[in-house]
């Protein structure tokens, strides 16, 4: 991490964020083209920690920790990814159909905050093509695909609630027999359909309607739904009033605020020409308090919190699991710190394990909420 910070991060961030974005997913999917190379990096990075382990819904996470989407939108480099030591890779978002995207600039770094800037408007290979890609992988942590409606561009027109609807549920279809959890997108903070269409309640009853049908036709896969974090406790117990009878949900993951943050480093002027959601630590404030509270106001006995936003230490992934979190991600850490992060975290972990006299991770989840 420290070579990573001194040396190859200077020469990155001299480069167009997205362009070295791109450069990384090419060379991490090259490197999942030798499964030697691979084994090599796992047993070098893997989670050494038996009190790291955790178990939800039929799955076994070796580590808390994992892989948002957001890094590897179109599933080509899973297998490189999982071998740095994460627990389970979440790609996409994946749309029913290929999407371009948003307009390019799309994506900035602010270094003054320690993250960035994002616009990218769920740019994916679309649904078919990304089934092919995980249909041909063999050994690999559990996999997470996080599914979204097609952005079809500015220029479209609007979409029909249905049709938004059909979109999610073709992707879920073609995509949930391959992965072993599913993440609905519902609230993309860039991209004009994503924000706020599902704050309509019916619009998410029908959604779920659909699922749930979906899922007495012998399709099970655990569901979670992505969402933004909630302006008042009455928007947070109007989900989960929504979600109620849809016996297909399996909990919640939050996505970042649409906007920016106050208290940013970085000056007003420079953010003024930066479209798009604030990753990184300013995100982690309000992630954090719709996590505590989403797990105070939830059945605990059939929901599962997914954290993210702003881990780039242990510490940052502990306050979130003692927050109420079952599962923690990061993305942002692995542009200001390199792939050293996630074996570093997961050491992290355990050392405060033993610090606290803690057993097991699952046994903090939720203690400081």
């Amino acid at each position: 991490m420290n070579l990573y910070r001194a040396l190859l991060a200077p020469l990155l961030f001299r480069l167009d964020a997205e362009n070295v974005h791109a450069l990384a997913i090419r060379g991490a999917e090259l490197a999942s083209s030798s499964p030697r190379l691979c084994s090599h990096i796992a047993r070098r990075h893997a989670p050494r920690s038996a009190r790291l382990a955790i178990e939800f819904a039929g799955l076994r996470f070796a580590t808390p920790l994992g892989l948002a989407a957001g890094f590897d939108k179109s599933a080509r480099a899973v297998p490189l990814l999982a071998a740095l030591g994460f627990g389970h890779v979440e790609v996409g978002s994946i749309s029913a159909q290929p999407s371009a995207g948003n307009p390019k600039p799309r994506l900035f770094r602010i270094p003054q905050d320690r993250g960035i800037v994002v616009n990218y408007g769920l740019p994916n290979d679309g649904a078919e093509r990304v089934a092919q890609r995980v249909g041909a992988l063999r050994a690999r942590p559990p996999l997470g695909i996080n599914i979204v409606s097609t952005n079809r561009g500015a220029s479209a027109p609007p979409e029909s609630d249905e049709a938004v609807i059909a979109d999610y549920l073709e992707s879920a279809r073609r995509l949930q027999p391959l992965a072993d959890y599913l993440c609905l997108n519902l609230s993309c903070p860039n991209t004009r359909e994503g924000r706020g269409f599902f704050h309509e309640p019916a619009r998410l009853a029908r959604l779920l309607q659909g699922l749930d049908t979906m899922a007495q036709g012998g399709i099970r896969k655990p569901i979670f739904l992505k969402v933004a974090p909630f302006q008042s406790p009455a928007d947070l117990e109007a989900l989960l009033a929504a979600v109620e009878p849809a016996r297909c949900v399996t909990g919640f993951s939050v996505n970042l605020p649409p906007g920016k943050p106050p208290g940013l480093k970085t000056p007003a002027a420079q953010l003024a020409v930066m479209p798009g959601a604030v990753s990184g630590p300013a995100a982690a404030p309000a992630a954090d308090a719709t996590l505590r509270e989403l797990y105070r106001r939830m059945d605990r006995s059939r929901y599962r919190l997914i954290g993210s936003g702003g881990i780039f230490t242990a510490e940052d992934a502990y306050r979130k699991i003692r927050l109420g979190a079952s599962l923690v991600q990061l993305m942002t850490a692995l542009v200001y710190e390199g792939p050293g992060v996630v074996a570093s975290i997961n050491s992290g972990l355990a050392r405060l394990l033993e610090r606290d006299g803690v057993r097991h991770i699952g046994d903090v989840v939720g203690v400081d909420a």
